[in-house]
C-alpha cells in the first residue's frame, strides 16, 4: 500500500498562517526586558455540524479540518471506511464549520455513540459521559502483521518527525503526530495543539484516501502515549505505536489485548518497549529487557 508523502494538496494550513499568529512580547533574558516578535500556534472552536444530529464543538488548530472530522469520527466506531461519508465539506463562508452528513448505517452508529457536545483539544474521553474501549469486532487488529523493527529504525524516527514539525518550530506550541513506513520514511504527519486532534488528522487522512487499514506503518506521536490515542491507532490497524514519553498503564493493556507494539521515552538513544516485543528482528517472542530499560 503506497502513500505519498507531503502532499503539495494538503489542506493542514501550516503555509496558509491558519495555524501561527504572531505577537509582540516583553522577554527577560536574566537581567532585562527586551521587546521581540514572537509567535503563538492557533487555537480555535470548530463546529461539526451533521447532519440531523446535535452540532459537536472541539477546540484544535485551524487545517486539514476535514481529516481531523474523519478521523474524529472513525476513532468513534461512526465511520468505517470513506463510503460511510455523503459528503464532508467546510460551511460555505464559515471558517470554524465542518459539514457531515452520513450514510444510514453511519448515521445509525452515531446515535448509539453516547458523547458531550464539547470535547476540548486536550482531552479525548473525558468529555464523555461513558467509557466504551474497542472491542476485537470493532478493531482492524494488528496482530500477526509482518512488519519487523530494529533499534536503529525506533531511534532515527524522532528527528524525522522533529525536522517535518514546521509550525511547532516557530511556536514550541504544537503536538505532532507521523506517519511512517517498515522502513522509517516518513510518509505523513500532522501537527495541533491537541495531541488526539493531531492523530485524528492523521488517521482522518488516510481514511479520506481509502488507506485504511494501516497495518504495515508505524505511529509515532510527540508526547506521551494515552489510552485514547492507543484505541484510535487500534482502529486504525496500527501494529507499533512508538512515543517520545511515557504510555499509560491503560494504554499498555490495550496494546497487550490486540497485538500492538507499544513503544515510550524513544529519544536520546534510548526507549522502552511495553507491548510487542516480538516484532523485533532475532526476538523469539521472550519476554525479555527491551533497549534503554531501566
Amino acid at each position: 500500500m503506497a502513500i505519498t508523502s507531503h502532499d503539495p494538496d494538503r489542506t493542514d494550513g501550516s503555509d496558509t498562517g491558519l495555524s501561527r499568529q504572531a505577537v509582540r512580547i516583553q522577554a527577560f533574558d536574566g537581567a532585562m526586558f527586551t521587546p521581540r516578535d514572537d509567535a503563538l500556534a492557533v487555537e480555535r472552536a470548530l463546529e461539526i455540524h451533521v447532519a440531523g444530529a446535535d452540532p459537536l464543538i472541539t477546540m484544535r488548530t485551524p487545517g486539514a479540518d476535514r481529516e481531523l472530522v474523519a478521523g474524529l469520527m472513525h476513532g468513534e466506531g461512526v465511520i468505517r471506511s470513506r463510503d460511510d461519508i455523503v459528503y464532508l465539506k467546510p460551511a460555505p463562508g464559515e471558517d470554524d464549520v465542518m459539514r457531515l452528513m452520513l450514510k444510514p448505517e453511519a448515521r445509525a452508529r452515531l446515535d448509539r455513540v453516547e458523547r458531550n457536545t464539547l470535547a476540548t483539544s486536550a482531552c479525548g474521553v473525558c468529555g464523555k459521559p461513558s467509557f466504551s474501549p474497542p472491542q476485537p469486532g470493532s478493531a482492524r487488529t494488528p496482530a500477526g502483521t509482518p512488519l519487523r523493527l530494529t533499534p536503529e529504525l525506533l531511534l532515527s524516527l524522532p528527528d524525522r518527525l522533529h525536522a517535518d514539525q514546521g509550525v511547532f518550530q516557530s511556536t514550541g506550541g504544537l503536538h505532532a503526530a507521523g506517519l511512517f513506513d517498515g522502513a522509517g520514511t516518513l510518509l505523513d504527519s500532522r501537527e495541533d495543539v491537541g495531541r488526539h486532534n493531531a492523530l485524528d488528522k492523521l488517521i482522518g487522512a488516510a481514511l479520506l484516501a481509502d488507506r485504511l487499514p494501516l497495518s504495515e506503518h508505524i505511529v509515532m506521536l510527540s508526547g506521551r502515549a494515552s489510552y485514547e490515542l492507543l484505541q484510535k491507532s487500534v482502529m486504525a490497524g496500527v501494529p507499533v505505536v512508538c512515543a517520545i514519553s511515557a504510555p499509560s498503564s491503560y494504554a499498555v493493556a490495550l496494546a497487550e489485548q490486540f497485538g500492538t507494539t507499544l513503544v515510550g521515552f524513544l529519544r536520546a538513544n534510548r526507549f522502552n518497549v511495553y507491548a510487542g516485543f516480538a516484532r523485533f528482528e532475532g526476538v523469539d517472542g521472550t519476554p525479555g529487557a527491551a533497549p534503554g530499560d531501566d
